[in-house]
């Protein structure tokens, strides 16, 4: 969360904030093709199932930009602002709940440095190797082939 200081900058990194490409006296917004386009991706799917469900607040959000008079793209880049906004208000309360080792709960220095290995509960930190489900081989010594005889070794001459 250090990385984003305003909701404005995690909008950026996941390009759901406007860019303005206006000429004149047009004015108009789009999507930014920076950022993460995976997050972005993942943004606009969660967008377009709340806009599917009847019930849902995303598209209660959403018919409140069309009765604007939004377009659907425009309502869509509203939802999908609105979902970063949603997000990076989880992280912070989840940023905020997490302790100094960076987990909630922890209350060590650091979840590396803060560990007591005296103090195992499930025993070996490390197991040795997993048992097989077959039977342990049984070695036999083997028994020397026997000494080809002299007849079979003049023959191959």
């Amino acid at each position: 969360m250090a990385r984003f200081p305003s909701r404005d900058h995690c909008a950026a990194c996941n390009g759901t904030a406007p860019v303005e490409v206006s000429s004149g006296e047009r004015k108009i917004c789009r999507l930014s093709p920076r950022g993460s386009r995976r997050l972005n991706h993942a943004i606009h799917m969660v967008a377009i199932t709340q806009i599917r469900h009847k019930h849902s607040d995303g598209r209660a959000y959403y018919q409140r930009k069309l009765a604007e008079g939004k377009t659907h793209k425009e309502a869509l880049r509203c939802l999908k602002r609105r979902i970063s906004d949603a997000i990076y208000a989880r992280l912070r309360a989840d940023a905020r709940k997490a302790g100094p080792g960076g987990q909630p709960g922890n209350d060590t220095g650091s979840s590396v440095t803060g560990s007591h290995p005296g103090h195992r509960l499930f025993g070996q930190a490390t197991p040795g190797p997993d048992p097989s489900l077959r039977a342990p081989a049984t070695f036999t010594q083997a028994t020397p082939s026997p000494e080809p005889s002299a007849k079979k070794i003049q023959r191959a001459t």
